[in-house]
């Protein structure tokens, strides 16, 4: 049998204080548990490669080469590091590893020290993710972010001294009271520190978030849509008129600095996702870990551990199709036609050629060569055309 590419996410739901939008399953004022945690995540990755875990996880075995390795969270960079070192040789002691495997962790100004960073990158991991998300003190005051722009700097500034070469930066745009002009000035700001990744997102503003209340009672208030598609357009050109390639609707980089944890889970590549709240896609079934930290640790604890498991879906051929040209149509250079065919044994033409001609008609898509893809205003109302793959 073919070896086959795996990813390995870790989960680290611990952070020093929530942000007023943020909506992930992480956990503020939960240190007291985190020793406990980690020690449970080691024995979820030691059971995952030794083939021992049950139920959905079981397929994992020797067969399975780790291509990339995704510490996020949470705020990973807030807990001890010795806790991120002993996850690596975890990893490194109970599967095979690709030569140049990507291996990143997100960090957060204010939670990081040269120390730190220095033993992330001295545990093999060579990716550094660094959540900024605004140059403007009053923009990060807003969205509850506990470092400031200097913290930001400082940060950076000792991620190249540790030895880092693969640094991204996260901003966002359609913030409360964000102008043009503020995302035109963080974005020159950020150009020039020469960062090999940029990724920009758009504030969604979730339901029974702090963020959501202070916008529904009007103490705060969102650029219009208009303003916001200003400022995507903005940060597309300044981005590629600096040596950014623009290769997914949020994600920019310079050449050979794609995220490959990113471009796999575009690409519909297996992944394993472990700790508290987790996702994992393998053998086309969609899994996660239960939420919380407690019911995690908990379960475990009571030798329970299958209780750890939800089950999302297990795909259809269709289903995976479907899956397939969404996820695909995130990308920039879109559904390569070529590709599918060798996927799934179909031309995407004409199995969606109801839903390609409307597409077209709106020219939401085009079909140029091999590939079928977004235009400009596809990328626009892109949730139209994913859509239609739903």
């Amino acid at each position: 049998m073919d070896s086959k590419n795996v990813g390995i996410y870790v989960h680290i739901p611990f952070c020093k204080q929530k942000c007023q939008y943020c909506d992930f399953k992480s956990y503020s004022g939960k240190e007291n548990l985190i020793d406990t945690y980690i020690k449970w995540v080691k024995y979820e990755l030691k059971e995952i490669g030794e083939g021992n875990q049950l139920d959905y996880k079981n397929h994992l075995d020797k067969l399975a080469i780790i291509n990339t390795i995704y510490i996020g969270g949470g705020t990973p960079s807030f807990i001890d590091s010795k806790n991120i070192v002993e996850i690596m040789q975890t990893i490194q002691n109970n599967y095979t590893i690709e030569k140049n495997a990507e291996v990143t962790i997100e960090v957060n100004p204010g939670t990081v020290t040269k120390k730190k960073l220095q033993d992330y990158f001295q545990s093999g991991i060579n990716r550094i993710s660094i959540g900024l998300q605004s140059t403007k003190q009053e923009l990060l005051s807003e969205l509850g972010r506990i470092h400031s722009y200097d913290d930001f700097k400082h940060t950076y500034q000792l991620a190249r001294e540790v030895g880092f070469k693969n640094i991204n930066i996260d901003l966002m745009i359609g913030l409360p009271n964000q102008t043009l002009q503020d995302v035109e000035e963080s974005l020159s700001e950020i150009i020039q520190l020469n960062p090999e990744h940029i990724s920009v997102y758009s504030l969604i503003v979730e339901e029974g978030t702090p963020l959501y209340k202070l916008i529904e009672n009007k103490t705060l208030k969102l650029p219009d849509e208009e303003l916001e598609r200003k400022m995507y357009w903005k940060v597309k050109n300044m981005l590629q008129e600096n040596g950014y390639e623009h290769y997914e609707i949020s994600n920019f980089a310079k050449p050979n600095y794609f995220s490959k944890h990113n471009m796999n889970c575009w690409k519909q590549e297996e992944y394993i996702g472990v700790g508290a709240a987790a996702h994992s896609y393998t053998n086309g079934v969609r899994f996660s870990n239960v939420d919380t930290i407690e019911e995690y640790i908990h379960n475990y604890e009571t030798k329970n551990e299958v209780d750890n498991l939800i089950f999302h879906e297990k795909q259809t051929k269709e289903s995976k199709m479907k899956e397939y040209m969404m996820l695909g149509l995130r990308k920039i250079k879109g559904v390569q036609i070529q590709d599918f065919k060798e996927k799934f044994g179909e031309n995407p033409i004409y199995l969606y050629h109801t839903e390609l001609e409307k597409l077209i008609k709106k020219n939401l898509l085009e079909i140029d060569g091999d590939a079928i893809r977004l235009t400009n205003k596809g990328i626009d109302f892109a949730n139209l055309v994913w859509g239609e793959f739903v």
